[in-house]
């Protein structure tokens, strides 16, 4: 998945990669981390990657567990924001969701216009719904 994020945002954006998970330092090595370091037009943004899927994968994808996910998500982003050293701290994080569907779409819409702002902090939530040939996304 998070390659599928790099590719994306390398041929929307032309984000450049500077470094994967392991490659990111952070003051507290058991803290939470960010799965890339990326530039988009000269700014470093931290990306964070996870997927909107039912299991089994038809399985409704209700508001509320699309809220749960991005309250989950969103919480790591900004503790993974706290703990990035200074050599590679950046400036904005993107959560990039990878969507099963419509239906994850429209529920991770809705939840996020319910999240308290705190929550929402810096953090650019970028969704990318797939369709067709998708399993090994997921």
């Amino acid at each position: 998945s998070e390659v599928f994020a790099f590719e994306v945002l390398s041929r929307c954006e032309d984000a450049i990669l500077l470094k994967t998970e392991t490659e990111i330092t952070y003051s507290d090595i058991s803290g939470k981390k960010t799965d890339l370091l990326v530039t988009i037009g000269g700014i470093k943004w931290g990306v964070s990657v996870t997927r909107a899927v039912g299991f089994p994968r038809d399985d409704p994808y209700t508001v509320e567990r699309a809220g749960e996910l991005l309250e989950q998500k969103l919480s790591g982003v900004i503790a993974s924001t706290a703990n990035v050293t200074q050599e590679d701290a950046w400036e904005r994080q993107i959560l990039h969701v990878i969507a099963y569907g419509t239906e994850p779409l429209e529920s991770l819409e809705a939840a996020f216009g319910l999240l308290d702002e705190d929550i929402r902090s810096n953090t650019l939530v970028w969704v990318t719904v797939s369709d067709g040939d998708d399993e090994f996304l997921y």
